[in-house]
């Protein structure tokens, strides 16, 4: 990949810890070179924008796989998703994350001095925001350079030191094997050609004992999502009032835009189930923790749950509850659940 024109500093945390970084296409050790990245080992030059380090590598893939990053890639350029809209300071993300129980539960209980990886951040609110917390290092990956400007920006208006923003195809990481002690990848797999590919590539970043946190579309759960897909294509948004997103009043246009386009135009989507992703954990030697929902019926998520503590796995008969249950519950945010594992 050809080095670009630098138009600013790499960040502070990148620099201090260069020992973390690997080069995607050989493995070799990562050094400055002219205020942005060079591999010692096969001498391959990155360049960087706006302190964003372009470290992404194309898969090398049998072109009978039918490989849907470029395509993937194209559209988040296009529709960062989500935007900052009314998020103008550290102090509105902040409200807005602890309003949503998953960012507030993971920043409580994170452990300190852990370092964290965000797989697939998007416009790395989650990654800002749990890097705000100064006694833990935080990286966002993502294969939309635009999407991390914006991350970036945001970042350096608010002067959020311990979090930085890396360009990565999560195929290719960036990153030495058994790095991190948390790896999240939120909402993102199931947008690869290869979702189980991708989850064993980012899994091998984790340290023994250390956790990863998958959130993925259910299978079940989308089925309502699916109907409305159908509904739009065939009348057009007249019946946005479906969606609870679309129909809200407190909802800026611009949103209700990324998230129309996020969940009904995305060009490739996969859907997955708990007992799928327990078999993943199995064959990469992960241990179930915990999930959102829980894979227990009848069994709520409480506001005080604990997300790295054992929890049961349930039986088939729960699965099925469990998923029917957000089935019948409309699908809500998309039908994503989340799975949390530990390394063996």
């Amino acid at each position: 990949m050809p080095a670009t024109e630098t138009t600013a500093s790499l960040p502070d945390l990148i620099t201090r810890h260069l020992d973390l970084f690997a080069c995607p296409q050989c493995g070799g050790s990562l050094q400055l070179s002219h205020d942005a990245l060079a591999c010692s080992g096969c001498r391959q030059a990155f360049g960087q924008d706006h302190g964003i380090p372009q470290l992404f590598w194309p898969n090398e893939w049998d072109s009978s796989k039918g490989d849907v990053t470029e395509m993937v890639k194209q559209f988040y350029e296009k529709t960062p998703f989500p935007n900052y809209d009314r998020l103008d300071s550290a102090a509105s993300l902040r409200e807005k994350a602890c309003k949503g129980m998953f960012a507030r539960l993971l920043d409580e209980q994170i452990r300190p001095g852990a370092t964290v990886l965000e797989a697939g951040c998007g416009t790395g609110q989650l990654s800002n925001f749990l890097g705000m917390t100064t006694d833990r290092r935080v990286f966002g990956t993502d294969i939309c350079l635009n999407s991390m400007k914006l991350a970036t920006k945001f970042r350096n208006e608010n002067q959020i030191e311990e979090v930085a923003f890396v360009q990565m195809n999560l195929f290719k990481p960036v990153f030495k094997p058994g790095t991190f002690d948390v790896v999240i990848s939120n909402g993102v797999l199931h947008h690869t050609s290869d979702p189980f590919g991708g989850f064993k590539s980012i899994s091998r970043l984790v340290k023994p004992r250390g956790h990863m946190l998958i959130g993925l579309y259910n299978k079940y759960g989308r089925l309502t999502t699916d109907f409305r897909r159908l509904l739009f294509r065939a009348f057009g948004r007249r019946f946005s009032f479906f969606d609870d997103h679309l129909a809200s009043k407190n909802v800026e246009e611009q949103r209700k835009h990324a998230w129309y386009m996020d969940q009904y135009e995305h060009p490739h989507e996969s859907k997955h189930t708990f007992g799928e992703v327990l078999e993943w954990f199995d064959q990469t030697d992960f241990e179930f923790v915990s999930a959102i929902p829980k894979p227990t019926a009848f069994d709520p998520f409480s506001e005080s749950e604990k997300l790295f503590e054992p929890h049961s796995k349930g039986s088939t008969l729960d699965h099925f509850l469990a998923q029917a249950g957000m089935l019948l519950t409309g699908g809500k945010d998309g039908a994503l659940f989340i799975m949390i594992g530990q390394k063996k």
